[in-house]
């Protein structure tokens, strides 16, 4: 259990005690520094602890907000002072300087300077002290809650007054709502979804339980797709619904009950891909019961939206924290966010989830998975045109110096496998010499040789794998060298890109029944990889182990280990070995895949909250 140690003199008719017990911490009372440094001590090593001054007046969500959230080690609000277990040598080194210079003071020596101003708050002096040191200090926004230690009775009461004046729990369900969302999250969603978080919280559900409960409900709605009757289409859009509605409120509950933690991240994101991943297959399969074959849309649905995504990563990690980051273009964007009617019509048009799950659920209520599926393919390509366009203005008018971090992250999504890191050292002396835009040209034109030649000769030709041979070297030369050009973040969306392609059009290609959902199965076991790399980078963890990346091969030997079988094999062994593949690799990396997240979790591995799609 947490510990909180009260300091200073307790105020007739304070609360703050039972504020502090309801919070979950333990209550210790400390009569001065010497006392706190004491009581400090005594405190196990393995809890978080704080130091509260028994005067604060504030609202009790002000006290949850500095002194809960598991994703800072030190945090602060006026009065209050925390640390976790990680952080505590830093919070006993500064309590042991500021009860070096208390008593230095009451001795007659000089008294230390501090960043507290004037106060005589403790709890400010520690902070102010950790400051001086250097450590990273939270300090939530907490717009208009109060959170103060009145210096007199006059100040006490005008505090008290401006607690009352506002309303905690209004503020706290606004601020469970994500700040930036889409439209149809803003205004048909949150409005209510808010309130099932509360409910949720007062009963003590924890964001991972509404999340499991979200995927179950949509893979139910995938389940009833897969029927192929009318009535089983209106009850999979109805529940796609309101499994967005548990999607929307599993983070608003986190955000309410700041329950936040690495494993819930990690779920939140992949059970996103898995639920809308598994409705695609269910809608497929709804068409072929009713004489309808719509498995390369439901793939090419998926292949897109996950270009989409790894453009969003690779662009984002790209310039993470790039030097200089300015740019006209985003001057411009800025501009456009000033007015009021843009803001929301450029939220739209991205086709974030909310407004892409809506789509789906309304059409396969009213209309076919043939047309669901071109609307989503329709609608996706245009929103990837315009936020690709836009990236490439941005990236081109922008004056930025690269880090090698950024590098490294784009190297760990590009999935290079044994062959291109092989290859890549050959390269190496001459990539230097080549101009900037080379790593994105020849991973583009690679990629678009062995995709075109697949689509453009017969099934079981050789030409294909002579495509795939040469895609291993472009592939190579377009890692030889960091990436750190102003478009090389265009490289791992080109590989993903390529090596799906690829998968989708030799199984078209095979023209033989359970090619496209054996090929279905793969992209989904592959996708999954990348999107797990992708969540380790984004929580500090790094990428997926080498062992991994060289056990399924990366991504260009994927790609010529699968047109190798399509030139040897006949076009039924293809897809059984499609299908051996896809079951393969998705076991590899699932098992990988949560062992690592389970294994952070129980290590304590720090809290994050990832904002992910827009909803």
């Amino acid at each position: 259990m947490p510990t909180a140690i009260l300091t200073g003199q307790p105020v007739p008719g304070s609360s703050i005690e039972s504020e502090l017990r309801s919070l979950g911490f333990a209550v210790e009372y400390a009569s001065g520094a010497a006392d706190t440094e004491t009581l400090l001590a005594r405190v196990p090593a393995a809890e978080r602890v704080a130091v509260v001054d028994a005067r604060f007046v504030g609202h009790p969500h002000a006290l949850r907000l500095g002194l809960t959230d598991p994703r800072f080690p030190l945090a602060a609000i006026p009065g209050a002072v925390t640390a976790q277990p990680d952080a505590r040598r830093a919070l006993t080194r500064a309590m042991a300087r500021e009860h070096s210079a208390t008593a230095g003071t009451a001795h007659g020596a000089a008294p230390v300077e501090s960043n507290a101003g004037d106060t005589d708050s403790l709890a400010d002096r520690i902070t102010a002290a950790l400051d001086a040191d250097g450590a990273e200090v939270h300090r939530p926004e907490l717009g208009s809650l109060v959170a103060a230690v009145p210096a007199d009775p006059q100040a006490r009461n005008e505090a008290r007054q401006a607690v009352a004046a506002v309303d905690d729990e209004a503020v706290r369900l606004k601020s469970a709502v994500k700040a930036r969302d889409g439209f149809v999250t803003t205004f048909f969603i949150s409005p209510y979804s808010r309130y099932i978080a509360r409910w949720c919280a007062r009963r003590g559900l924890t964001p991972n339980q509404v999340t499991t409960a979200s995927l179950i409900t949509a893979l139910i709605a995938a389940g009833c797709a897969a029927t192929g009757t009318r009535g089983g289409f209106v009850a999979a859009g109805v529940l796609l619904i309101a499994s967005f509605v548990l999607d929307c409120t599993d983070g608003q509950l986190a955000r309410y009950s700041l329950q936040y933690s690495t494993l819930g991240a990690w779920l939140d994101a992949t059970f996103d891909r898995a639920k809308e991943y598994a409705y695609y297959a269910g809608l497929a399969l709804g068409a072929a019961r009713g004489g309808d074959d719509v498995w390369a849309l439901a793939l090419g649905a998926m292949v897109l939206q996950t270009c989409r995504h790894v453009v969003d990563f690779s662009f984002n990690e790209a310039n993470h924290d790039a030097a200089a980051n300015t740019s006209p273009t985003a001057a411009l964007s800025d501009r456009l966010d000033s007015v009021g009617w843009t803001v929301w019509v450029r939220r739209m048009i991205v086709l974030p989830i909310g407004e892409r799950w809506a789509m789906i659920a309304v059409l396969t209520a009213v209309a076919t998975p043939r047309i669901t599926f071109w609307a989503l393919l329709i609608g996706c390509a245009f929103a990837a045109t315009y936020t690709t366009a836009g990236r490439v203005l941005r990236s081109l008018t922008r004056k930025a110096t690269r880090t090698d971090r950024a590098a490294k992250a784009l190297a760990d999504l590009a999935d290079s496998g044994p062959l291109a890191e092989a290859a890549a050292k050959g390269f190496g002396k001459p990539a230097r010499r080549l101009p900037g835009f080379t790593a994105p040209a020849v991973a583009l034109l690679g990629g678009l040789a062995v995709v075109a030649t697949a689509a453009l000769t017969d099934f079981g030709g050789p030409w294909p794998l002579v495509a795939a041979v040469a895609y291993v070297l472009t592939s190579a030369l377009a890692v030889a060298r960091p990436l750190k050009g102003a478009l090389d973040w265009l490289v791992p969306p080109f590989f993903r890109a390529a090596e799906y392609g690829t998968v989708l059009v030799l199984a078209a290609k095979a023209d033989v029944n359970g090619a496209l959902p054996a090929a279905f199965g793969l992209v989904a076991a592959v996708a999954y990889h990348h999107y797990d790399t992708v969540y380790r980078i984004r929580g500090g963890a790094g990428a997926p182990p080498a062992w991994l990346v060289r056990t399924i091969g990366g991504h260009e030997g994927r790609t010529l280990v699968i047109t190798a079988l399509a030139v040897l094999l006949t076009a039924t062994q293809f897809k059984l070995a499609l299908t051996v593949l896809a079951v393969a690799v998705a076991l590899v990396v699932l098992v990988e895949s949560i062992r690592f997240w389970v294994a952070a979790h129980k290590d304590g591995a720090p809290a994050v909250h990832d904002e992910g799609e827009p909803a």
